[in-house]
């Protein structure tokens, strides 16, 4: 079996959302403030569809109960069942996002939730003002948290780093933090959609309210370690994967092509997410079934795949559970 899957993406408006998903995506679509595109989801209710081949229309998780660990691989099977364990998005912040901290798994579940949320990110072409808020930068005890969320200075406790094209941070459950406006990125996480938002500068909702927060929660999921620096140091490399994050949910790399590159998959009994980033580039697998990867294009390749051949000039994300 060596399908490569596409799907349909999941367009979310949000009141911070900006206007380059969709050319982005060469995408026809009328909707404004378009702030996430879920590439891949297996999230309950919030599930991506298979666009084309023999399982057209299946949802993510239909097509991880059809075809099992043959799709997953042995282990991801045991592990997670029928449900797809990561959540793939591209995100466009015209405007700041929440300043938030995502639980644990044992956290989150003892909030009734399945599991908590682990994730990263890696900045496309973002504006040049484009900022992050990514952990803390000073050691403050959970009372002060509150005093410093009750008197809207919390921000001031945070580190913010200028970004650009390249930048990469890991997200660690606990970690407190919010994608600033300008920011255009690709975010990879576990299947959660379990946010705990601390602070929203006191922002209104279309219908006039304040979004609510979830500051008791939080305060119990923050990880209140201080590092010296949050981002991601990497070697950008021509013509040979880049490591970026590699962590218990999942393993990503970045690979940014300008000749022929074969990839061997054969022994590594995991699906593979491949995320367009810049450029265009061919894929065939040695039974010569092949796709286009290009920016604002996401395709899954099953466990069963072997050897991948990509040619062509293409930046792209690699991601798997190792």
């Amino acid at each position: 079996m060596a399908n490569i899957f596409k799907f349909k993406p999941l367009l979310k408006q949000t009141i911070w959302g900006g206007e380059r998903i969709a050319p982005f995506k060469r995408l026809e679509c009328n909707m404004g403030q378009v702030g996430e595109s879920w590439e891949i989801s297996g999230v309950k209710g919030q599930e991506t569809v298979v666009d084309g081949g023999p399982y057209d229309g299946l949802t993510t998780n239909e097509l991880v109960a059809t075809l099992r660990d043959r799709l997953l691989g042995r282990d991801n099977y045991l592990r997670y069942g029928d449900e797809f364990p990561l959540l793939i998005k591209f995100i466009d912040a015209a405007g700041d996002l929440s300043v938030q901290v995502h639980p644990d798994d044992a956290t989150a579940m003892r909030h009734g939730r399945k599991r908590g949320k682990t994730e990263m990110w890696y900045v496309m072409d973002s504006e040049p003002s484009a900022t992050l808020m990514v952990g803390l930068k000073r050691s403050i005890t959970p009372d002060e948290y509150k005093a410093l969320v009750a008197n809207g200075t919390i921000c001031d406790a945070i580190s913010r780093y200028n970004v650009k094209e390249g930048d990469c941070f890991y997200i660690p459950s606990g970690r407190i933090h919010s994608i600033g406006a300008g920011c255009f990125l690709t975010e990879i996480q576990q299947t959660s959609d379990v946010t705990y938002r601390i602070y929203d500068f006191k922002r209104k909702d279309k219908d006039g309210n304040f979004r609510e927060l979830h500051t008791a929660e939080a305060a119990d999921a923050i990880d209140y370690q201080v590092q010296e620096s949050y981002r991601t140091e990497y070697d950008r490399v021509k013509n040979e994967p880049a490591e970026l994050v590699d962590c218990p949910y999942f393993r990503t790399a970045l690979y940014d092509l300008d000749e022929p590159m074969t990839l061997d998959y054969s022994e590594l009994d995991s699906f593979v997410i491949l995320i367009g980033v810049c450029g265009e580039g061919t894929l065939t697998c040695d039974d010569g079934t092949s796709a286009t990867l290009s920016a604002g294009h996401t395709l899954l390749l099953p466990a069963t795949t072997g050897i991948v051949g990509v040619s062509g000039k293409v930046k792209f994300l690699e991601t798997y559970i190792a």
